[in-house]
């Protein structure tokens, strides 16, 4: 109990509120869109896209930004379409473009901060940036709030557009051939994923944002079938896990890290249900 007292005694800290409302939503969206990408065998594009994120940031703070966001967020948006594009090509297939822009970029980045940056404590920097070791407990109101405005218009999108991107996860040939714009709803897919990236980066850091969208949607494919089943699953799981990863960080552990783990474990325990209930079909 005094553990528990103590615990929620730290929500009296704004920037501990922040935290947990920014990793809710975040969580949440980063999980509906999260089987759509297994589903469609791109799960990398998340590593992909942020680690450009991460290359934008680095320029971002060598060209001395002070708002990073007007520059990360439609660099990484025109690479989620440049990695839509190319993967169709037929000289690069999908996994290729995502390994090119993604190592690319995360090079190209460290590069940049490693020569111009005039910080003294440039290591720590880049651990911050990768791994969201401090950066979720130093947002501003201003970041809460926009974050609240992204989360909704990402729900918003996929809610409005959920059986487009239903019809386009399982069958995109029958799709295009009824006469559905596929392209132009592969085409939102990769701009809401970007949006997604830019947010999660505060939270988990570059290099652990795919645990976000992977995880969940793999522990809810363990236990349910359908698509719809899934989905929600994961977005409950993806919030579950997230609050609790924040709340047990606040003892002493790096949130990012904390979350992932959290993640891990709750896709052992669905599989192990899965395995139990035969919900599981190789």
């Amino acid at each position: 109990m005094a553990m528990l007292n103590e615990l929620f005694g730290y929500f009296e800290y704004s920037f501990v509120r922040y935290a947990m409302i920014t990793g809710v939503l975040i969580a949440l969206c980063s999980s509906l869109l999260g089987v759509t990408l297994v589903l469609k065998r791109f799960s990398f594009i998340g590593d992909g896209l942020s680690h450009v994120a991460f290359g934008a940031m680095a320029v971002a703070g060598v060209v001395g930004l002070t708002n990073e966001m007007a520059l990360v967020m439609p660099i990484t948006i025109i690479c989620a379409v440049l990695l839509l594009r190319t993967g169709q090509n037929a000289k690069i297939n999908g996994d290729a473009s995502v390994a090119m822009i993604s190592v690319g970029a995360l090079a190209l980045g460290y590069l940049l901060m490693s020569v111009f940056s005039k910080s003294n404590n440039l290591s720590g920097d880049v651990c911050a940036t990768l791994f969201g070791a401090t950066s979720i407990l130093t947002l501003t109101a201003f970041d809460v709030w926009m974050c609240v405005i992204l989360s909704i218009v990402v729900v918003a999108v996929f809610l409005l557009f959920y059986n487009k991107i239903f019809c386009v996860t399982f069958d995109e040939s029958f799709s295009k051939a009824t006469g559905m714009k596929a392209g132009l709803y592969n085409l939102l897919i990769a701009i809401v994923i970007a949006v997604i990236i830019v947010l999660a980066m505060n939270l988990v850091g570059s290099l652990l944002i795919s645990a976000l969208v992977i995880f969940p949607a793999l522990s809810a494919m363990r236990v349910f079938k359908s698509f719809k089943s899934v989905t929600i699953c994961a977005a409950v799981l993806s919030v579950c896990c997230s609050a609790l990863g924040i709340l047990i960080s606040i003892l002493g552990t790096p949130v990012g890290p904390t979350i992932v783990a959290v993640d891990i474990v709750a896709f052992a325990g669905f599989s192990l249900a899965g395995a139990i209930l035969g919900g599981v079909r190789k």
